[in-house]
């Protein structure tokens, strides 16, 4: 063999991706309404077709979104202009029908090469043309199932194409009369359910007509490779730390050779350092699955949900090589190592989770989608998903009448630990569980909702290949609050999901017997709204409760992001006996408030908008704590999980949220946080027993308990500090401070500190209470004597500050302050911004650290830290130089 034959083959081998390019079609889209358009699809797609008069198009996106960046629509989630919307079910289907034309480069294809046009989400029928071309046979349906066409034989010789789709929104689109779903036929169709509106949502008006998600070419030679699936065997008892015993990896994947001749070769995969392969004969167009020889992966990182260890991921190469030479097509795969499996808890009468392994106590939160109009960004995934983190959290519930959620929001989930309950797309409201005067047809014809089970069929089996290799995910879901029809839930459960993934539990629906036993009656799921605090406590609910929750309205910052300033006007209580009990501003009201009633009055009635949000962040911390508190002091005794209703919002609504749609986060986040910390100490308001949880796999030794209390004026009494420990999993009740809370609470309320500290008398876990007086009310804050908190600040990176408040000795406790970065320029704060805590609270003579993480902005150069407490003026501060 000569040097050049040599250097030929070194950089064959060297260079295995100049095989294979993918890249997005998100940018230079032009669209226009239908009716404005008398040609033909053939027409369009011409590039001599001229479109100098549409619209810059949003794509990915909706016809709403693009209506949007070209101010044709007010933005619909402040104040009430979504009223100023016309809805589709006035204004008819074609309204919202809009052509999408993109002109892009692409050379013909040479030799054997081939040439992919994907699309990973389109709204809800479409027409495909290119280059004069139409490209689907067959109209296509469907929100939620992909499409891919190969193209090579329609690119232009001059490397200048044209891509065209005309989009028809759903049909039927839905009444949105006010109903849950509207009048319920929105869910004849195969795609998401709260367009027509929802008791946290008012409606999308487009149903979000639309190009919605990603479109990519892509380009491979003769063989296509797609769809891999990659199972991981984790057998045993697992521990987060030490060495490991082996794993094994098996792998399957389909390849599709779209050429006139039979290819050979090799598919092969690479992890960890370790090669595994297969020879492979495709004949001429076929698509064939092909089963790679299992891989034992020895002393394996483990992937692990978060609070119980390390988040390790592995990347996967996997490549097909015609002649085992050349490369044809490639697919990296991100792997989580890990093996998820559930069995029945006899004692909560309902399923648990266990991941290698070890059974895991859940702490979820129910999400809705990032973006109600759709606009998904890999950023705001890992932030929403981030927080969910910061919750301490492990489990987020997809809702049924939303979507299979996208991938890039699954990577954030298996980098940040969490668990994912995805549900597919039914709900008991829209799909025919209950009576409901607002639903155009009965139960019973609901009951059969969508029109086309093969579409629902063939998409759910899409969208189990498009996510199953994701570690995060756990659960699959047949809907919400209801199963689907039974020839398609036979179909999923009995033939789908075992072939097509085979690994995970599959839950009839969201609160069925199989994973949650109703003995008590009701719907299976809830309460929601407000509880009082010992409920949570003392009150037992279901036993793997998939929602249950409470409120969320954010302070008067976020407050003014969607509220016009003559609607700053706070709900006011009118009592029990009126009907309402609140009265409440129309603009509210129409993002959806969920009443505080009475709960805000033991702080002193509100007496304005900015009042109203201090206080009811007090309500929103105490709830979420308590919440989490009452759950976790009853594991594996009457629960084995909770999921909360719900943690976020994806419109600009006033429930159920821990952040709000902006990304500002509410103390809902910072309750949730310390009520849910994997090593926690607490206090049962019933028996005014101290408490300690643990949610790890490990025993805890040589722990210090310390309680103390401190009066109004900040005066400390230590009541007891005393060694403890605590095993594995589980909560343990240590001693009750009955006499002492009683007796101190009794005039002005009081503070309840507890604190566990490690042998090297680190704080390892704090918790602190404020306690009402023996009427209830909170009547020491109310006079609290104000302190004076030292600031300092100081710039520990680029994208790192440290915030130190110090609170003076011999005064009262600096109470509840709230940290946030501002822009010194427009004196609003800056999002979105990672606390390591937040409304927090400083004892007299103490200081208290709080890390803020954020992403610097060229417009923003040198922001400032404001500090404001409860008796706390407030203070903006600029950011110290590092040292």
């Amino acid at each position: 063999m000569n040097k050049y034959r040599l250097l030929l083959l070194a950089l064959t081998l060297a260079s295995p991706l100049a095989a294979q390019q993918r890249y997005e079609l998100n940018s230079g889209w032009k669209a226009t309404p239908i009716a404005k358009v008398k040609a033909d699809g053939q027409a369009i797609s011409q590039s001599s077709f001229a479109t100098t008069n549409w619209l810059p198009a949003v794509v990915p996106g909706t016809v709403l979104t693009t209506q949007l960046e070209n101010k044709q629509v007010p933005d619909p989630f402040f104040g009430m202009n979504n009223n100023r919307i016309p809805d589709i079910y006035k204004t008819g289907r074609d309204y919202y029908t809009y052509w999408f034309a993109k002109d892009f480069k692409e050379a013909s294809a040479k030799g054997d090469d081939q040439v992919w046009l994907h699309f990973r989400g389109v709204n809800y029928s479409c027409e495909v043309f290119l280059n004069g071309q139409k490209l689907n046979k067959k109209t296509h349906h469907g929100m939620f199932l992909r499409q891919t066409y190969n193209i090579t034989p329609y690119l232009a010789k001059d490397g200048n194409n044209r891509l065209a789709v005309v989009v028809y929104p759903p049909d039927p689109v839905g009444n949105p009369n006010g109903g849950q779903g509207g009048d319920g036929t929105i869910a004849r169709g195969v795609a998401t359910q709260y367009t027509a509106g929802w008791d946290w949502i008012r409606p999308i008006r487009d149903r979000n007509t639309g190009i919605w998600d990603k479109v990519t070419i892509e380009k491979t030679k003769q063989v296509n490779l797609k769809n891999p699936h990659i199972i991981t065997r984790v057998p045993g008892v697992r521990q987060s730390k030490g060495a490991q015993q082996p794993a094994t990896i098996q792998v399957t994947t389909e390849l599709e050779n779209p050429t006139a001749k039979a290819v050979t070769g090799v598919v092969q995969y690479t992890l960890a350092g370790q090669t595994v392969k297969q020879s492979v004969s495709l004949p001429a167009r076929t698509t064939k699955q092909v089963s790679l020889p299992a891989l034992t992966l020895q002393n394996p990182k483990l992937w692990w949900p978060n609070g119980y260890g390390p988040q390790n991921l592995y990347q996967l190469k996997m490549q097909f090589l015609v002649g085992g030479k050349t490369v044809s097509d490639e697919e990296n795969v991100q792997v989580g190592v890990r093996e998820i499996r559930h069995q029945w808890n006899d004692k909560t009468q309902s399923m648990q989770v266990l991941l290698n392994g070890q059974k895991v106590f859940i702490k979820g939160g129910n999400w809705i989608i990032s973006d109600a109009m759709l606009r998904f960004t890999k950023a705001r995934y890992d932030t929403e998903i981030r927080f969910h983190r910061d919750m301490n959290l492990n489990l987020i519930r997809v809702w049924g009448g939303a979507l299979v959620e996208r991938p890039e929001f699954y990577e954030a989930c298996d980098k940040y630990g969490m668990l994912v309950m995805q549900d597919f797309w039914m709900s008991g409201d829209a799909n025919g569980r209950w009576v409901d005067p607002m639903k155009l047809e009965d139960q019973w014809t609901r009951r059969q909702y969508p029109n086309d089970h093969r579409l629902f069929v063939n998409s759910v089996a899409d969208q189990v290949k498009m996510v199953r290799n994701y570690p995060s995910l756990a659960i699959w879901c047949g809907g919400n609050e209801i199963t689907p029809p039974k020839d398609i839930l036979t179909a999923m459960q009995d033939t789908l999901l075992p072939r097509l993934d085979g690994t995970r539990w599959f839950v009839p629906y969201s609160n069925s017997d199989s994973m949650s036993y109703n003995n008590q009656g009701g719907n299976g799921d809830g309460p929601y709204g407000i509880q009082p605090i010992s409920r949570f406590w003392a009150h037992q609910t279901y036993p793997f409760n998939s929602e249950v929750g409470s409120v969320g309205v954010g302070d008067y910052e976020s407050l003014e992001r969607f509220l016009p300033a003559a609607n700053m006007v706070p709900p006011q209580y009118l009592g029990p006996k009126s009907k309402p009990t609140e009265k409440v501003d129309s603009v509210w009201d129409y993002h959806t408030y969920i009443g505080y009633e009475q709960y805000l009055l033991p702080y002193g009635a509100p007496k304005d908008a900015r009042d109203f949000g201090l206080k009811a962040q007090l309500v929103n911390y105490d709830q979420y704590r308590a919440l989490m508190e009452g759950f976790s002091s009853h594991m594996w005794e009457w629960y084995t999980g909770s999921i909360i209703w719900k943690t976020q919002n994806p419109w600009t609504a006033m429930r159920g949220q821990m952040y709000d749609y902006y990304l500002d986060p509410n103390a809902c986040l910072y309750g949730l946080r310390n009520g849910s910390e994997p090593l926690h100490v607490m206090y049962n308001p019933v028996d005014t027993m101290v408490m300690i949880t643990n949610n790890t796999f490990e025993v805890k030794r040589d722990m210090m308990l310390v309680v103390d209390t401190y009066d109004m004026a900040g005066r400390k009494t230590n009541v007891t500090q005393v060694i403890v420990e605590i095993n594995p999993s589980m909560s343990k009740k240590y001693l009750p401070v009955n006499g002492v809370v009683r007796q101190m609470a009794k005039e002005k309320g009081m503070f309840l500190s507890l604190q566990l500290q490690d042998f090297n008398k680190k704080v390892i876990s704090n918790n602190f209470y404020w306690l009402s007086d023996a009427k209830g009310e909170y009547s020491g804050l109310k006079g609290m004597a104000k302190t004076a908190v030292k600031v300092t600040t100081k710039q520990r990176a680029k994208d790192k500050i440290e915030v130190t408040l110090t609170n003076p000795a011999n005064g009262p406790v600096a109470f509840f302050n709230r940290l946030a970065l501002v822009n010194p320029k427009t004196q609003k704060r800056i999002l979105p911004v990672f606390y390591t805590d937040n409304y927090v609270s400083v004892l007299p003579g103490e200081s208290k650290t709080v890390m803020l993480d954020y992403t610097p902005t060229s417009d923003v150069t040198a922001p400032v830290v404001s500090v404001e407490g409860w008796n706390v003026e407030k203070q903006l501060l600029p950011v110290a130089g590092s040292n």
